[in-house]
């Protein structure tokens, strides 16, 4: 399948092929798994406090004759605590239990558990070749509730990336065709265009036009492709970003991810360490050496 490159004047030059990314089945459910898997390890952990509602003294005998203890009164057996007292009459009210006043929670939230939810990296980017192949699928994006104009999908030169203005970009977003889109998110808080390039440069730009995105190729996740899980965002991407998505066979099983440069500086064993340390403790002592005292004068 071959996509039309448009200039940004809207004026088709040459077709070019798709990337292998975008022949993957569309799988709804592997596109939710991996969405939930981010969406988890964002979440923040929250929880009581493990000695709120415990911090009162409720601790009652529980010995038929014992001092201080509620049994033999004709009361209910609730820990309780004490807010005066005559004698051996003591004035008891409830608390600690769940169903007193101040009382713990019976099962609170705990901090500890965790939220986090794993995915497999073949899995993970199965999902996001799933979602790829969403965004070039009209009818999926026309059920997700966007407007695509009528020549969609394509693709745009990369000097949409040289533009510097915010209205700039706006006009030519609608002259390419996105007009509706853009008054459409304009009024609602909700995800519009997506705009795939190699740089970060529009993002800038763009970040002040509702619902609008722009993002890095290699940077793309399924929560960009598909926000809420749902397949079939507005997308466009670059010529660029498409001879990225080739090359470097991103989200493939080829893909072995970017690779960092090696420092040409050895890094130090705990030995080496430990000498440099002692020599640096050495010459500070030197430098702390207090300077002979001169001789008075007579």
């Amino acid at each position: 399948m071959k996509l039309k490159l448009l200039t940004i004047n809207k004026t088709e030059t040459q077709a070019i092929d798709l990337p292998i990314q975008f022949y993957e089945p569309v799988r709804t459910d592997l596109i939710q798994r991996a969405f939930l898997a981010i969406q988890s390890n964002k979440r923040q952990p929250y929880g009581a406090d493990p000695e709120a509602g415990k911090r009162a003294s409720a601790v009652l005998s529980r010995r038929r004759r014992k001092y201080r203890g509620a049994y033999g009164f004709g009361i209910s057996r609730v820990p309780r605590k004490i807010l005066s007292r005559r004698g051996t009459r003591m004035n008891w009210v409830g608390a600690f239990a769940p169903g007193t006043v101040g009382g713990r929670r019976a099962h609170p939230p705990k901090a500890e558990k965790s939220w986090s939810q794993k995915i497999n990296k073949t899995e993970r980017r199965k999902a996001i070749r799933s979602a790829l192949a969403a965004t070039i699928n009209t009818e999926l994006v026309k059920n997700r509730g966007h407007l695509p104009p009528k020549n969609y999908p394509f693709i745009i030169e990369d000097k949409i990336n040289e533009i510097k203005h915010t209205k700039k970009l706006r006009g030519v977003l609608a002259k390419i065709g996105f007009k509706e889109e853009l008054e459409k998110t304009k009024a609602k808080n909700k995800k519009g265009l997506l705009l795939v390039t190699t740089t970060e440069e529009l993002k800038k730009v763009g970040s002040n036009i509702p619902g609008f995105e722009s993002e890095k190729a290699s940077n793309l996740n399924v929560e960009i492709l598909a926000p809420g899980g749902v397949p079939g965002r507005l997308t466009i991407f670059t010529k660029s970003a498409m001879k990225e998505l080739v090359e470097k066979k991103l989200f493939t099983k080829e893909y072995k991810g970017e690779t960092k440069e090696k420092s040409e500086t050895p890094k130090k064993t705990k030995q080496e360490k430990k000498i440099t340390e002692k020599e640096s403790e050495k010459q500070e002592v030197k430098h702390q050496k207090k300077e002979p005292a001169k001789n008075k004068e007579k």
